[in-house]
């Protein structure tokens, strides 16, 4: 849960400080933590995009939505990870697995 709500905070600086210090204890743990800092990275990516598009002013929109939905899928991630279950964000780019 940790992981998914530091996402909030750091970006994904939180997920991976959480996942290298703590990937060794628990596989769940590590499941999530690199499934935080997946989702994290590819929202970076995401506004990245959506930064360039802004200049031709969709990207103003796109981010707007993007940060809603971000926020979004991260209380649901961390809720469920409360709850003891491994959730998988939708879209997300498996940088680490």
């Amino acid at each position: 849960m940790l992981a998914h709500l530091l996402g909030l905070l750091t970006s994904f600086v939180g997920p991976l400080v959480l996942y290298l210090a703590k990937k060794d204890e628990s596989p769940y743990v590590r499941d999530q933590a690199a499934e935080a800092l997946n989702f994290q990275l590819t929202v970076l990516i995401a506004y990245v995009v959506s930064w360039v598009l802004a200049f031709v002013l969709i990207g103003f929109v796109l981010m707007f939505f993007l940060w809603i939905g971000s926020i979004i899928m991260t209380i649901i991630a961390a809720v469920a990870a409360n709850r003891g279950e491994r959730y998988r964000y939708p879209m997300n780019i498996r940088f680490i697995s």
